[in-house]
C-alpha cells in the first residue's frame, strides 16, 4: 500500500447516500477534490490567490469497493509526479484499512492572465517537496 503523509477523515452526510445504500461515486469524486485543497491548503499553496496556479486537466478514477453510512472514509493524498508543466497528484480513499477508491489527478500549471497553460512555479514544486520530506 502507498505511504500517505497527509490523511483527513471525512464525515458522511445524509445526502451522500443514496438508494443503493452507499456513497455515490459523483461524493467520492467531491471527496477527492476537498482532499486535494486541504492538502495543498497544509503545504502552503494557495491556488487561487496566484497569478500563475494550478488547474485540473484530467481525472482517473478506479472504484474497488462500496463505502456506507457507518463507514468513516479517510481520503489520503500525495504528489506522485512533477514535469514541467504538470504535476500527478494521488489519492486513495481508505476505509478500515481497505482501499475503497483510487484517484489519479493531472495537474496544469496555468496563467490567470493570458488564459493558457504555463509552467508550474518554482516554489509550488518546492513547498511539496518540503511537506513530503519533513
Amino acid at each position: 500500500m502507498e505511504v500517505f503523509k497527509h490523511k483527513l477523515s471525512l464525515q458522511l452526510r445524509f445526502n451522500d447516500i443514496d438508494m443503493m445504500g452507499h456513497v455515490n461515486n459523483a461524493v467520492i469524486m467531491e471527496f477527492f477534490d476537498y482532499g486535494k485543497m486541504k492538502y495543498f491548503d497544509e503545504t502552503g499553496i494557495y491556488v487561487e490567490k496566484e497569478d500563475i496556479t494550478i488547474v485540473i486537466v484530467h481525472y482517473e478514477v478506479d472504484f474497488m469497493g462500496q463505502i456506507f453510512r457507518n463507514d468513516v472514509p479517510e481520503v489520503c493524498t500525495k504528489v506522485s509526479k512533477f514535469g514541467n508543466k504538470s504535476l500527478e497528484v494521488l489519492q486513495h480513499i481508505i476505509c478500515n484499512g481497505e482501499v475503497k477508491a483510487v484517484c489519479k489527478t493531472v495537474m496544469s500549471g496555468y496563467n490567470k492572465r493570458t488564459k493558457t497553460s504555463d509552467v508550474i512555479p518554482e516554489y509550488i514544486k518546492t513547498s511539496i517537496t518540503k511537506y513530503e520530506t519533513n
